[in-house]
């Protein structure tokens, strides 16, 4: 019995041992791979900081590296990729969500380049842009004939002529602003600066407005009006894509100090008033809403609008009730015109109740007010923040004090205070002298459209202001949300996702600017599909400046090349080494594949 014993007891102690050095091998051998793996990261690591310190070695293994791109197809020269008409059957018409935004996945988006129409010359100059475009650059007629007794536009001989006229002011846009002026003494003493234009026509209210000192965003969708938003900017006046359908638009709340709708044939009442709660989201406490059109006036315009005055009289009832609800108060009301104003303060939206069944309810604390990248509509009251005492419209400074004043919710950006603000809007001042030394065609009728890509404050815009031109500001939607602040200085500019086409058309931006875009957002988006986006967007002889660090610039000269662009490199106000300024132009080129589809 004890061999027995001892046998057993060899065994069971062999059966221990075993599995423990095989565990003690897989752990020596699991820990010489993870130091293998570490030491190699950080030998890759430490490869990449000497690439990046070395820029010779980058411009060497640039110039083994060509890269080029093909002509896209002749009927790809109005490409919009996120609104693409060609697409529209793969997507409901409920609410008309088919004009919203519907990017191309990655295997389907153009690796290609947007060419001009047949004839494209180079914009007229602003301010003769304003009354006139040459018709080879938006060669579409369907405005001009269905629209022709509204004076919308009219061509004459190879340029078409805006002589001001709309489906609501056939007198003349002039005298319609007149009018609402009247009606509106905010408009003429600089407490209204921004604006929005929902269903904006070829914008000839925001181009009005902009002699008036008002800033306006117009907005369309592409339809069948063909190019509204097209029309716009090739007339040098701000304008993008979008439509109110499913998903919020993108800028944040308590934004524009008045918004506007002309005859806009928007269903205000219906779907819970999801749509007028998204012009009420964003417009800021005290701003005005300015409504022409049915069912306004409905006691002398019934007859003309295809319906009954019972229906109108209904409408118009329906109307004011969700006004009140949602703390409108009606201000002025003249013919065709009636003004509106939201609520300055929060004694209304305190009676508003946060029970489902009430019209409408309160949002509750579950959507953030500011969010507004593919965020759906909800019929429900984004009630402004209690804790902001200077952003309504009649504490905020009037225009031009309101540009370099500290806005209040710049304390709401992470890091964000009042010596920051300063700190960047001197820093964009000494930036956009070095830039108007390196590119004198900045403050000249050469360049009337900009684009700031990524801006925080609206630095550059602010430094420029001066300057017979305009700048859409562009904050990234993964970046902080400094866009508030944009708005409260007078400035216009909207979120976007740089990974994604901007809304807008082709050749519709005379200057892009880039700061550091590439560097913050490589690890996210791949650099040929943003600068294929850039060209999209420039007008031939455009420019672009483009600030990166000396690793991305030089990536960034090389895909340049292959856009057609030509680029020179130049030091940086403060001549760092980290840092250089790319100036680049896009050439005009015309197409010589008419027939054939590229990918």
């Amino acid at each position: 019995m004890k061999y027995k014993d001892e046998k057993y007891e060899k065994a069971e102690r062999g059966s221990r041992v075993l599995p423990k050095t095989i565990l003690l091998i897989l752990l020596c051998g699991l820990s010489f791979y993870l130091g293998g793996l570490y030491c190699g990261k950080n030998k890759l690591e430490v490869n990449d900081v000497a690439k990046v310190e070395s820029s010779s070695d980058i411009d060497d293994s640039l110039q083994g590296k060509s890269v080029t791109f093909s002509e896209c197809s002749s009927d790809y020269q109005d490409y919009t990729p996120c609104t693409d008409p060609r697409k529209w059957k793969k997507y409901g018409t409920h609410r008309l969500t088919f004009m919203e935004r519907h990017c191309p996945p990655v295997f389907d988006r153009k690796q290609c380049l947007v060419p001009p129409p047949d004839g494209y010359k180079p914009p007229i100059r602003w301010p003769k842009s304003k009354d006139t475009c040459w018709y080879r650059n938006v060669p579409y007629d369907w405005i001009n004939t269905q629209k022709s007794n509204q004076n919308w536009l009219r061509k004459e001989g190879e340029k078409f002529i805006f002589p001001g006229g709309g489906t609501m002011f056939p007198n003349g846009v002039s005298a319609y602003v007149d009018l609402m002026q009247d009606l509106i003494p905010e408009m003429k003493d600089g407490t209204i600066r921004t604006a929005i234009d929902t269903g904006c026509g070829v914008a000839s209210w925001g181009g009005d407005l902009l002699d008036r000192g008002i800033l306006t965003v117009s907005l369309a969708p592409r339809d069948n009006h063909e190019a509204q938003v097209q029309f716009a900017l090739e007339r040098g006046i701000p304008a993008i894509l979008g439509i109110i359908s499913t998903q919020r638009l993108p800028f944040p709340s308590n934004s524009f100090d008045m918004a506007h709708c002309s005859r806009c044939l928007i269903p205000w009442t219906e779907f819970g008033g999801v749509y007028l709660l998204e012009v009420h989201r964003i417009l800021r406490p005290g701003g005005f809403w300015v409504l022409s059109g049915p069912p306004v006036n409905y006691e002398n315009r019934w007859k003309g609008w295809d319906t009954t005055i019972e229906e109108q009289r209904s409408n118009y009832e329906k109307l004011q009730d969700l006004l009140s609800a949602m703390c409108f108060k009606m201000y002025a009301k003249k013919d065709d015109i009636a003004v509106w104003q939201k609520s300055s303060d929060n004694l209304c939206y305190n009676k508003l109740s946060n029970e489902p069944d009430a019209y409408p309810p309160k949002c509750d604390d579950s959507l953030e007010p500011d969010s507004a990248w593919y965020t759906p509509l909800r019929p429900c009251v984004v009630v402004p923040s209690p804790k902001l005492k200077k952003t309504d419209l009649e504490s905020i400074p009037k225009w031009p004090q309101r540009l370099h004043t500290t806005p209040e919710r710049v304390s709401d950006v992470p890091g964000g205070n009042g010596g920051m603000f300063k700190h960047d809007n001197s820093k964009w001042k000494t930036r956009a002298m070095h830039y108007k030394k390196l590119l004198p065609a900045i403050g000249s009728d050469k360049i009337r459209n900009v684009m700031d890509m990524n801006t925080a404050y609206g630095g550059l815009a602010a430094a420029l202001v001066d300057d017979p031109l305009w700048v859409m500001n562009v904050v990234s939607s993964y970046a902080a949300n400094t866009l508030p602040v944009v708005f409260d200085r007078g400035l216009i500019g909207t979120y976007h996702d740089w990974c994604e086409a901007f809304s807008t058309y082709p050749r519709t931006y005379d200057l892009l600017h880039v700061d550091g875009l590439f560097t913050s957002e490589s690890h996210r988006c791949e650099m040929k599909y943003v600068m294929l986006e850039m060209d999209r967007i420039l007008r031939p002889n455009g420019y672009a400046i483009i600030r990166e660090s000396s690793y991305f610039a030089d990536t960034v000269a090389s895909v340049a090349k292959g856009l057609r662009w030509s680029c020179r490199k130049e030091q940086t106000e403060s001549e760092s080494e980290n840092e250089k300024v790319l100036v680049c132009q896009k050439k005009l080129w015309y197409s010589s594949n008419a027939n054939s589809e590229t990918k």
